[in-house]
């Protein structure tokens, strides 16, 4: 049995020369389960993603949200000192993980054959754009390229127009396989001895998400159309306006919920033998048509009474929320996945990381300021005053 105060990743030490969102929402989570994670950030500036914006007491929300129970330390890796600061961490570390341009942490002399001459039992973990090899590989990536690379943004949004996903939808993806890569990588490091390099693309992340409509291209040669909050493929499937105003989005997933749909919201069980709607295929093809019998039905129920009546029809529906609603929703209040956390601004309400491991708590430490750690990180690496002085006197931390 684990004992209540462990932590599956106790004694796991990661340092971390990571930017903006991919590797720190990797190495966060790693936090969570209670690895020890050395953040290292520029002297002066720190992790760009610091300054994307000042909405939580005056710090980025980008970088509360990535960055809870990391030590800071401001460290300038492209001098002397710097280097041989890094040189020392990693002797001594489980985990490297970086995700800075392209071929930039070869060029400072920590590429893979070099880690592994320092440090054999070190895993090192690389989030890049589109990988370290192929055509694109010297490439810069952010999220929206690769959302347009991959061909996301041409699926999402409105027959008029394509839009962005509205959080950073390929940076989650590549830091949730660089988060289980590490991990995968740990495991086999324990069991077989085995040390593996990880790399995880950011292109190859939102690429494994686009499997579903690549599939559906390749195979009927026609793409999936955007419909808003509808579905391309399955109808009825989407949000609708009650007569309140207000939209609630449902589906139907299969014949069962079809029929008692047609029954019991509609008001007319025929329909369920309409040739136009009997199949899931007719039903798109048929959607508009559809929609009519759809809004009508909707039209004449407040947006409580549509969601009461398919809840008693045990058909999943929602409301469109937005970030207020969500902020306030009773699965998340009821359920207590609030927990407050430190920040050098002032406390903060953090989401409880979504993975419940039975017996364990997760860390939820605090946002640390830029090289809040520097000078302690530095005495354990052996550095006496008179050195740690002279690194601050040189800008090297």
């Amino acid at each position: 049995m684990v004992h209540p105060a462990a932590r599956p990743l106790d004694g796991v030490v990661v340092v971390s020369l990571e930017q903006a969102v991919a590797a720190p929402f990797a190495t966060r989570q790693l936090a969570d389960l209670g690895a020890r994670v050395i953040k290292i950030e520029r002297p002066g500036g720190g992790d760009f993603a610091r300054g994307y914006d000042q909405a939580v007491h005056g710090m980025s929300s980008y970088f509360v949200w990535l960055n809870r129970g990391k030590e800071s330390l401001s460290l300038d890796v492209k001098s002397p000192g710097g280097r041989d600061v890094l040189r020392r961490l990693l002797s001594e570390a489980d985990v490297f993980v970086h995700n800075l341009g392209p071929g930039a942490v070869g060029r400072l002399g920590f590429g893979v054959e070099a880690l592994a001459e320092l440090n054999p039992r070190l895993v090192s973990c690389a989030v890049n754009g589109y990988g370290s090899s192929g055509p694109w590989s010297q490439r810069k990536a952010y999220d929206l390229l690769i959302q347009c690379q991959t061909g996301l943004v041409s699926l999402t949004g409105t027959p008029e127009a394509g839009a962005r996903v509205g959080v950073s939808v390929a940076d989650i993806a590549a830091g949730m396989y660089a988060f289980s890569g590490v991990l995968t990588a740990l495991l086999d490091r324990e069991r077989t001895g085995a040390v593996r390099a990880v790399e995880v693309s950011l292109f190859d992340a939102l690429a494994e998400w686009m499997s579903q409509p690549a599939y559906y291209t390749a195979y009927s040669g026609v793409q999936p159309p955007r419909l808003g909050t509808h579905h391309a493929t399955i109808a009825p499937y989407g949000a609708y306006a009650a007569s309140d105003g207000r939209e609630v989005l449902f589906s139907i997933q299969n014949d069962a919920e079809w029929r008692a749909f047609c029954s019991d919201f509609l008001g007319d069980p025929a329909v369920a033998e309409d040739v136009r709607f009997a199949t899931g295929a007719a039903r798109v093809a048929n959607r508009e048509d559809l929609d009519v019998l759809v809004a009508a039905a909707y039209a004449r129920r407040t947006s409580s009474e549509v969601a009461e009546l398919l809840d008693s029809l045990r058909i999943a529906n929602a409301p469109i929320n937005d970030v207020a609603d969500f902020l306030d929703h009773p699965v998340l209040r009821e359920r207590g996945r609030w927990h407050e956390i430190a920040t050098p601004g002032g406390p903060v309400e953090a989401l409880v990381p979504p993975i419940d491991l039975a017996g364990t708590t997760p860390v939820m430490g605090d946002v640390p300021a830029l090289g809040a750690h520097t000078d302690v990180l530095l005495s354990e690496l052996g550095l006496d005053e008179t050195e740690i002085k002279q690194l601050h006197a040189d800008g090297t931390v």
